[in-house]
């Protein structure tokens, strides 16, 4: 199998899945591949960014996002631990104690086992799984 990146006459970006280049080439020829947006059939190949080789400055770039998706990892942990209580093991059910008015509304985090999750979602319970790295230095 092959996928290639293709637009049509219109703009629209889409991927196409075949079996070789020559599978490509009969459809395309035959106007059996439609833009699934406008349906149209006039495609062509547009170059992939799987295919582009990257330089040394790309990958520069490559490390400083990687430093700037690591500072905001550590910005979003920061943000939950000073802003969501840590109910721990406790979280599903601080979760249904809040979604009945038994306790007031506030923001929690914790801990949940599958079919604690599975419960929420049946209540109607909103939540989402944020993992929180540890720290090595807390560790100890």
């Amino acid at each position: 199998m092959i996928a290639y990146d293709l637009q049509c006459v219109n703009g629209h970006s889409f991927e196409g899945w075949f079996e070789d280049e020559n599978t490509f080439k009969d459809q395309e020829k035959k106007g059996l591949i439609a833009c699934p947006v406008c349906d149209m059939t006039a495609v062509t190949r547009i170059p992939s960014t799987f295919a582009i080789k990257s330089s040394a400055r790309s990958s520069l770039s490559s490390e400083s996002t990687a430093a700037q998706m690591e500072e905001l990892s550590l910005r979003i942990t920061d943000f939950i631990e000073k802003n969501f209580d840590n109910v721990g093991c406790e979280f599903a059910k601080e979760a249904l104690k809040m979604h009945y008015g038994v306790t007031e509304q506030r923001n929690i985090r914790g801990t949940s086992s599958p079919e604690e999750e599975k419960t929420l979602k049946e209540v109607g319970i909103e939540f989402i799984k944020i993992p929180i790295p540890t720290n090595p230095e807390s560790d100890a």
